[in-house]
Formats: C-alpha cells, sequence, structure tokens
C-alpha cells in the first residue's frame, strides 16, 4: 500500500535536497560526483560549475587534480553520453550499463542503415589499434574506413564508443579536456578490471540517493533503459513507496529522508546539460511545463539556467569580448528586485570562477529570446 501522497513542492525539495542545492555541501569533488551519481559532461566546463553550484569553496583545481589522479575519468555511461564518473563507479558500474549501450549502438546502426557489423571482429580491431597509444576519434574513424570501407562509418564509430570501455585521457587545459580529446582503453587507464558482474539494484539505489522519490519511467529515463519495470520488480520490495499528485508510484530508499516543503532555496545557476534537469521523464519537479521549450532547444541542446525558489526561472550565458567577460542572466518572467540582487550576486561570483583572467567583469539582464 502507498505510504503517502507527495506534493510538487515536497519532490522538488527532496530531490533538490539530494542534488546539493539547497545548502552546498563540504565534501570532496569525487565525493560528490559520487553522490550525484555521475555528471553529464558533453561540455568540458559544465562539470566544474556543477560543482561550483553545490560545493563550498569549491575550486578548479579540486576537480582538475582528481581528474589527472585517474580518480574521475570521463567516459560514455548513462543514455550513451559522456559522464564524468569517480573511478570506482565506473569499474562498478559499467557492465550493469552494457546492455543499455548495446542497444544504443545497435539502434544507431539499424537507424543508419548499411550492412550488418561483426561487432567482435570490429571491437577486437579497435581495441588492438587503442591499445598502441590513446586515439582521437577522428584516428579511430579514419582506421575503421580503411579497414571496413562497405559499412557505415557512423555506425562503425557508435559501436566501437557504446560497446568498448573507454576513457577521455585528460590533458593540462583549462578544462582538463580539449575539444578533440583522445580515448583509451578504460581498464588500461585506471589499472583495474572493470567488475564483470552487473548489479542493477545498486544502480537504481544510488540514483534514487540522488534523483529520488522517482518511477520506474524516471529511471529509464536517467539511465537509458527502454525497459526497467520487471527488474525493479524483483526488489520493490525493499523500497518505499509514494505517490505523486497524478497517482503514479514512486519508489525511494527506506531510510531516504525528505525535506520540509518550507525550506528556503537559494538562486542557483545550473550549468548546460545539468542532470537536474535530465533524469526524470516528468520535468515539472523543477522546470514548470511552460519552461521547456525555452530549456531543451535545437541540436538536443539543454540551455544553462537559473533557479528561483527551486525551479527554472531563467537561462544564463557568457559573452567574451576583448578581455571583457559578461554573464547574461535571461528570465522568463520578470522577477521581484531581490531575486534580482541575489541572483546578480551570486553571477559576479560566477563569472569570476568561469573567467579567473578576465581583465573586467560584468553583469546584465536580458530576455529569453537571447539564450542563443
Amino acid at each position: 500500500m502507498a505510504e503517502r501522497t507527495l506534493t510538487l513542492r515536497e519532490l522538488n525539495r527532496a530531490t533538490l535536497a539530494r542534488q546539493m542545492l539547497l545548502e552546498r555541501a563540504t565534501i570532496s569533488a569525487p565525493a560528490a560526483i559520487e553522490r550525484l551519481i555521475g555528471m553529464q559532461a558533453q561540455s568540458p566546463v559544465a562539470p566544474f560549475i556543477g560543482l561550483w553550484t553545490r560545493l563550498a569553496d569549491f575550486r578548479r583545481d579540486d576537480l582538475a587534480a582528481a581528474i589527472q589522479e585517474r580518480a574521475v575519468v570521463k567516459a560514455t555511461t548513462m543514455r550513451a553520453t559522456l559522464h564524468l564518473m569517480t573511478a570506482a563507479d565506473y569499474l562498478r558500474f559499467r557492465a550493469t550499463l552494457q546492455p543499455m549501450l548495446t542497444y544504443a549502438g545497435k539502434s544507431i546502426a539499424k537507424r543508419r542503415g548499411g550492412s550488418e557489423i561483426d561487432v567482435p571482429a570490429l571491437l577486437a580491431l579497435a581495441r588492438d589499434y587503442i591499445a598502441e597509444r590513446p586515439r582521437t576519434f577522428e584516428e579511430i574513424s579514419a582506421l575503421l574506413a580503411e579497414r571496413l570501407p562497405d559499412t557505415d562509418i557512423g555506425a562503425l564509430r557508435y559501436t566501437v564508443r557504446t560497446h568498448l570501455p573507454l576513457v577521455q585521457t585528460p590533458t593540462e587545459a583549462r578544462w582538463s579536456y580539449p575539444g578533440n580529446p583522445q580515448f583509451t582503453l578504460a581498464e588500461a587507464w585506471l589499472g583495474q578490471p572493470i567488475a564483470p558482474e552487473a548489479d542493477l539494484k545498486a544502480l537504481v539505489g544510488r540514483y534514487l540517493a540522488a534523483f529520488g522519490p522517482a518511477t520506474v519511467q524516471d529511471v529509464q529515463t536517467w539511465s537509458g533503459f527502454p525497459k526497467l519495470k520487471d527488474a525493479i520488480a524483483a526488489f520493490k520490495g525493499e523500497l518505499r513507496i509514494y505517490r505523486d499528485e497524478r497517482g503514479r508510484e514512486l519508489l525511494d530508499l527506506g531510510d531516504a529522508p525528505l525535506a520540509d516543503p518550507g525550506t528556503p532555496a537559494p538562486v542557483r545557476f545550473l550549468p548546460e546539460y545539468d542532470n537536474l534537469l535530465l533524469s526524470h521523464q516528468a520535468r515539472t519537479r523543477v522546470i514548470p511545463e511552460k519552461y521547456h521549450a525555452h530549456v531543451f532547444l535545437a541540436g538536443l541542446r539543454v540551455a544553462a539556467t537559473i533557479l528561483v525558489d527551486g525551479f527554472v526561472a531563467g537561462a544564463w550565458k557568457i559573452e567574451k569580448a576583448k578581455g571583457a567577460v559578461t554573464l547574461a542572466i535571461m528570465p522568463f518572467e520578470p522577477l521581484a528586485a531581490a531575486v534580482r540582487d541575489a541572483l546578480a550576486e551570486e553571477a559576479e561570483r560566477l563569472v569570476r570562477f568561469v573567467a579567473v583572467d578576465a581583465k573586467t567583469y560584468e553583469i546584465r539582464f536580458g530576455d529569453a529570446d537571447e539564450r542563443g
């Protein structure tokens, strides 16, 4: 029997608390990434901003050092997208994620058409090539085009990306990873084998600790697995059950706290692609439905956003011109003067974090049409 119904505000505050967005946490960068069960990382700077907004006194070197020390890796994981994960989590959950990655790879190959791919032979070819030294995907693609000229190169490339455990190798770049990164074999980079056994129950538990309470469909949205109802049913009896205001079943850990819905939520700046915005099927717990089109943009882009009272209320971007850096805030609707002041104060700290070498800084307010 369901325990009780949770209001939208209760879900919002519960999720924000678990995401370290009600109060900045005093933990290390790897510990935060582990608590978040990974951070979306298509944009190299995004995880740095995501940690800055969640951790007290976070410095760029806190994450850069963890990456250089191989305590944190960048790899294709949830939803077959690039994430930062701790090395321990990557090794523990990579086998659990493989069926989803295989499904994603096959879907892309089917969509692109072409001939059947001999996956074992392809992976053996790519593995031997990458084992020689780290390779860019431009190099990998050139090899595959030469060796397998009659097969769609995009399908080959995506199959390698989703089937072969690879991590990006960091550089001394400011945000640790360059625009055209090199990839190497994960087990060689980490000096440890990937755990061979899948552990979906543990992965779901970690998701709920970071994003719950949540529906089975939410777990699917976050992970990229297409069907998890039956698999989760095997251990659902160990979970706590709620309902949302639409009557949908919500799963949670038995000992997971629920934040007081009256808890104040300070203004926060989220980077583009932040997982808070991508990890639930119904995203209204943080994004009012009327703003979805302002957040989810053409080309699968996800805007950098501001949170006001715990909900997305605008977008932001950084503009650079001849040593001058401006952080532009684009509210979706008019904001109270006190909120604008709080955003401006937070924005000044953020722009100085992102553009430490700028000669001048400015904060300005624009409108939603500027979000780019």
